[in-house]
């Protein structure tokens, strides 16, 4: 069985990114050998680190802080309107019962 080549430097590239060694190798083999599967690997593997890029700056971007932030102003909103209707619907009873 012929052993299957890879694109050393893609290869060297993605292990030096911190990708890996496996999926390195499956990517760079697929990219070298160029048959069906190899837009298959590539995709998944771009994919991934992709995914891993909108984590990453998300991250930096505080944006798990914000969205709790801004869920915690929500449900203030949400109780203060309650609490408002609550208030006008007390009044309007209290006026309805003077009638």
């Amino acid at each position: 069985m012929a052993a299957t080549k890879i694109d050393k430097d893609l290869f060297n590239r993605m292990r030096s990114l911190g990708v890996r060694k496996s999926r390195a190798k499956e990517v760079a083999g697929a990219v070298r050998n160029s048959s069906k599967a190899a837009p298959k690997a590539a995709r998944r593997a771009m994919a991934d680190l992709s995914g891993a890029v909108v984590e990453i700056q998300d991250r930096l971007n505080h944006g798990p802080q914000k969205r709790k932030a801004a869920a915690k102003k929500a449900a203030r909103t949400r109780k203060q309107k309650a609490k408002a209707r609550s208030q006008s619907a007390k009044k309007a009873a209290r006026t309805r019962a003077k009638a």
